[in-house]
Order: structure tokens, then sequence, then C-alpha cells
């Protein structure tokens, strides 16, 4: 399961990714970037969410009632 995370990444290449992201970034910016990161991921899994119920919701409505 970790190594899906990281894509198969060890720990020294996740250590220099790190290393160069707050090089590029400084740690000021990093919280900033991350809460970025969070809204953006939360915004994709409630349209992910709202697609999903209203496919859901076409699913059970009666096919009959559309023909009238």
């Amino acid at each position: 399961m970790i190594n899906v995370l990281f894509l198969g990444l060890g720990n020294s290449e996740i250590i220099v990714i790190l290393l160069i992201v707050v090089l590029l970034f400084g740690g000021r910016k990093i919280p900033e970037l991350m809460r970025g990161v969070g809204r953006g991921i939360r915004e994709f899994q409630d349209a992910k969410n709202n697609v999903k119920d209203e496919i859901h919701k076409g699913m059970q409505e009666d096919p009959k009632k559309e023909e009238n």
C-alpha cells in the first residue's frame, strides 16, 4: 500500500524531493501550499460525489414517468 502511495519511490528519493520543495518554497510557504492542495482535493471529491449522486438519482427514476 505504501509503495502505491509513493509510486515506488525509495526513502532517499522522497527525502530529496522534500528537500527540493523546502528549498524552492521555503518553510513559510509550505503550509499555505498544502492548504491549497487540500482545498483542491476537497473540491474534487465534492464534485465527484455530486456526479455520483446525480447518476444514482438518474438510475432510480421511473422510466415510465419520463414517457408521459
